[in-house]
């Protein structure tokens, strides 16, 4: 179990770079940005909310709090998979509180160089991939930097209010 504190002001990142929490959905990278990751947990019990959309996996206990969690390859329309070892919950804060998200793996944190990041492409920027809001090139691969308000419901009392969708 790993938790992320937010730096202090006083070692506050320059506006031109990006510290992320990378981790993968399929082959793919993505990341969110460091300061709305509470902690990262392994894959626990998920009690499941009749009801909700698709990809709302359902709810958690985390530490007495109960915990919405969403399947992220199903939000972004990544075929499914079984959980392995590797799966987590990344634990965020968003303006609906707090969420789980599940993924395949988590593989690092790093900085990433503002001048290394471009907005989507038109092409790929559709409605439907509303949760993406950069593309960052290293060099050794692409990473979709994640708008965390992008995946997730407006409100706290859509998590159980959506119609299942195939």
């Amino acid at each position: 179990m790993a938790r992320f504190e937010a730096a202090p002001e006083s070692t506050a990142l320059p506006a031109s770079e990006e510290h992320v929490v990378i981790f993968k959905l399929a082959d793919e990278y993505y990341a969110l940005d460091i300061q709305a990751v509470q902690e990262i947990v392994r894959m626990q019990t998920i009690t499941s909310i009749p009801g909700a959309d698709f990809w709302v996996e359902g709810i958690t206990n985390l530490r007495g709090r109960v915990v919405p969690v969403i399947d992220l390859r199903k939000r972004c329309g990544v075929p499914a998979s079984e959980y392995t070892p590797e799966t987590r919950i990344v634990v965020v804060s968003s303006s609906t509180g707090m969420v789980g998200l599940i993924v395949d793996a988590v593989s690092e944190v790093m900085r990433i160089p503002g001048d290394q990041v471009e907005p989507p492409s038109a092409i790929v920027a559709g409605p439907e991939n509303g949760y993406l809001r950069g593309v960052a090139k290293l060099e050794d691969r692409l990473v979709s930097l994640v708008d965390l308000e992008g995946v997730l419901p407006a409100s706290a009392d859509d998590y159980g209010s959506f119609s299942r969708a195939a």
